[in-house]
């Protein structure tokens, strides 16, 4: 009997994902174990293994498709013993429930206020890490368009179109079986295809949609007569743009910011430095993880986040630290860093970031942190505010460590200051607790020793 491949859900928010890479072919001996493809989320690359034992007799979705459905069948595995006629038996098998669901008397399309009230739904799920149930999915499933055919597309494309004010029924797909896919859209919008007239019913008006917030920036370079090189969305920069956009919308932010000495950090750095022979660098930023999750212990008020049924306290302070990759920001995670020492964290931050910038982390290894740091001193960056990761309810910025001009008993000195900003959501930590979380980071800072014990 054959076996369909389908479509993993590599985290636990995956809905959809791009089938990157095929590293068999059609014909080619499999074995359990084996890797088969490799799969784009939303924040890495990953390589997804055969479960099952046979041949490889049909690919279903080609390299590069974007927008594919979590349980879709990407390919179909024939066993030993079966040949193409089976193969044939299980295509048309496949086809007959399409052929009667396209039979049954299509449904009105569901209303713009409907749709954002799933899309939010799905939203809020994804920000407490968990998975909605398949019917409350975005659905790959057609849907009935004008004169009751219906339409094959990705969640992805729907949305795309949706926000464009693209007719899907005026389009033709070029993904598998005609389905409309993310290129089809872009390929639509860059020949300036208009959107075809909704069809007029004699039931009730549709809700009034809201005024267009204006032309896009593409639409206005356009318009303008702009010079521009267009790079599509990748997976990672489209779910830091919604993600952020949810955060500044809808977590209240307020800002403490702490000026902290770090003349005896650098000097305890350079002596464990010279102590190590070379064998571990220890970084600035290894002494503020330490920090940051050693005042999560003394203030565990801070290390907490909002949910509706109630504040979550977490035990164990797991720093998210922000990473820059060509393709968007990551946070891979140094679980429970109150209890690693300097040496511990340094390597495994090395090993983080080279693998984040890579697109090789495991889902495990970028969700799930109590606590985010962002660190731009590195760059020269004296102050800046960082917006929440949610559901967490603080992230620590860093500036540069620069000298500047201190008063200490009346009398005027030169130290190096490095200012850090801690960004709170006001729902769960208030000002109090932030002020009492930097006082205890500052003190650890400026006291390094005390980071040893």
């Amino acid at each position: 009997m054959t076996i369909e491949i389908l479509m993993p859900a590599l985290s636990p928010t995956m809905t959809e994902g791009t089938l990157a890479k095929w590293h068999k072919q059609e014909g080619d001996e499999i074995v359990a174990g084996d890797v088969i493809a490799e799969i784009e989320t939303d924040k890495a690359t990953m390589e997804v293994e055969a479960v099952d034992e046979g041949r490889l007799g049909k690919i279903l979705v080609a390299e590069g498709t974007e927008g594919v459905a979590v349980n879709q069948p990407i390919a179909i595995l024939l066993e030993e013993g079966e040949d193409e006629s089976a193969l044939e038996q299980a295509q048309s098998g496949a086809a007959k429930p399409s052929a009667e669901a396209s039979a049954q008397e299509p449904q009105p399309e569901e209303p713009p206020a409907a749709r954002s009230a799933d899309g939010a739904g799905e939203a809020a799920a994804e920000k407490q890490g968990v998975t909605p149930p398949a019917s409350q999915r975005p659905s790959a499933a057609p849907t009935a368009g004008a004169g009751g055919d219906r339409i094959f597309a990705s969640p992805l494309a729907r949305r795309m179109a949706e926000q464009a004010g693209l007719d899907l029924a005026q389009l033709k797909g070029s993904g598998p079986n005609g389905r409309i896919v993310k290129a089809d859209i872009e390929a639509a919008l860059a020949g300036g295809k208009a959107a075809a007239p909704a069809p007029t019913a004699e039931a009730a008006p549709a809700p009034t949609a809201p005024a267009a917030a204006g032309p896009g920036a593409k639409q206005l370079a356009d318009l303008l007569g702009l010079k521009y090189r267009q790079e599509p969305l990748s997976n990672i920069r489209r779910t830091i743009a919604r993600r952020l956009t949810e955060a500044k919308q809808q977590v209240p932010h307020f800002y403490l910011t702490v000026d902290c000495e770090v003349d005896a950090l650098l000097q305890t750095r350079k002596q464990l430095n010279e102590r190590t022979e070379g064998n571990v660098k220890i970084s600035v930023n290894d002494f503020v993880i330490r920090a940051a999750a050693l005042a999560l212990k003394q203030i565990p008020a801070a290390n907490v986040s909002y949910d509706e049924s109630g504040v979550l306290y977490y035990e164990h302070a797991d720093i998210s630290v922000a990473v820059a990759t060509p393709n968007g920001l990551i946070t891979p995670i140094v679980k429970e860093a109150e209890n690693k020492g300097l040496a511990t964290i340094a390597r495994e931050m090395k090993d983080l970031a080279a693998r984040a910038r890579e697109g090789k982390l495991k889902p495990e290894e970028y969700q799930g942190g109590t606590f985010s740091l962002s660190n731009l001193g590195m760059y020269g960056i004296k102050h800046f505010d960082a917006i929440i990761n949610p559901p967490q309810g603080c992230i620590l910025a860093v500036g540069a460590g620069e000298q500047r001009p201190v008063v200490r008993n009346g009398s005027l000195g030169i130290a190096t200051v490095m200012s850090c900003t801690l960004s709170v959501d006001h729902r769960v930590v208030d000002g109090a607790i932030g002020a009492e979380y930097l006082t205890a980071f500052k003190k650890l800072i400026e006291d390094p020793i005390s980071m040893l014990l």
